[in-house]
């Protein structure tokens, strides 16, 4: 079957509530400088390997919080991205499922996933 979509998925929207804090909570779990341009007064780009996030607090509403984890974000060592998310004071919902994952939350409340690939 012959289609004009690709089976790839370009990008993930996150909703906050500040685009700014948000950028630079982001940045900051992720290794990253934030210092890319917030576009139209409400999204940042986030500078990802592969597929993308983008902030946008335009969206933002506590209905379009992610209640369970939408994506993870890749690891090579889960015991030491748990550690690393403890000392950073993030709020961590689980332990470490399976030797394999952990959830927390953003500051908005997204609850997100660390999985060791």
């Amino acid at each position: 079957m012959s289609s004009p979509i690709h089976s790839e998925i370009g990008t993930v929207f996150i909703s906050v509530s500040n685009i700014e804090k948000a950028r630079d909570w982001y940045c900051d779990i992720l290794g990253i400088l934030a210092d890319g341009d917030i576009q139209f007064g409400h999204l940042y780009v986030i500078p990802m390997k592969g597929t993308g996030i983008v902030l946008d607090s335009k969206i933002y509403s506590e209905e379009n919080v992610f209640n369970r984890p939408a994506f993870h974000l890749n690891t090579s060592n889960i015991q030491e991205s748990y550690q690393f998310m403890k000392g950073k004071n993030v709020e961590i919902l689980t332990d470490i499922q399976h030797d394999h994952f952990f959830n927390f939350k953003d500051p908005d409340g997204n609850r997100l996933m660390v999985c060791q690939c």
